[in-house]
């Protein structure tokens, strides 16, 4: 199914404070000073102020990430935009309150004002996440808010269980169409014009 659709990103009517195995979200709101203090033997978001842990993630995940990386990088070698890889910093929100600092799994750069040695500073031109058990609910609803609250032009969600790619792009209201690509279908880009993949190369074994 590739039907592109137009929706309402919903979150949670209440974020619980938890800590499991999986993940952790404190009730305490953290800025990114806070943020800059923290140990780098663990890796953590900031949404609106608050923590979340993010687990190591396993071989599946990392295998699609590099053969994204390594297409993505070949394509934009004779082009004016960076790729990275995480953990690379995203600062979405800093210092106006509710500070929020993410780290995508890949992230385009087309801005080269946006690049400082901690990472970006700013909104990327695209990104993609790669769904874990442990981080799929959060980047299907506060995570994807907030990529449109700040208007990242196109997102990937990438769902290695089911291989399939989720692909929204921003639509001139500043929300969020989606079209989902499976089987032998293959994704071109809208922010990367001429830059298409197919699913059997992002999910080969």
């Amino acid at each position: 199914m590739n039907k592109e659709t137009e929706y309402d990103i919903t979150l949670p009517s209440k974020m619980e404070v938890r800590e499991t195995s999986e993940e952790y979200v404190a009730d305490q709101r953290f800025t990114y000073e806070d943020y800059c203090t923290w140990s780098d033997d663990a890796r953590y978001e900031l949404i609106d102020g608050r923590v979340h842990r993010m687990e190591a993630p396993n071989q599946q995940h990392q295998k699609i990430s590099g053969h994204l990386f390594f297409h993505l990088y070949g394509y934009l070698l004779t082009r004016s935009c960076e790729v990275y890889a995480a953990p690379f910093d995203v600062r979405l929100n800093v210092g106006e309150g509710k500070d929020t600092v993410v780290q995508p799994d890949l992230v385009v750069i087309c801005d080269q004002e946006k690049l400082d040695h901690k990472g970006v500073k700013g909104v990327p031109e695209f990104l993609i996440e790669i769904l874990s058990p442990s981080t799929s609910t959060r980047d299907r609803t506060v995570k994807l808010q907030k990529y449109e609250q700040y208007a990242v032009k196109e997102v990937w969600l990438i769902d290695p269980l089911y291989k399939t790619v989720t692909v929204h792009v921003l639509n001139e209201r500043g929300r969020y169409t989606y079209k989902i690509y499976q089987n032998n279908d293959s994704i071109t880009s809208t922010v990367l014009t001429d830059f298409t993949i197919d699913l059997a190369t992002i999910f080969a074994e």
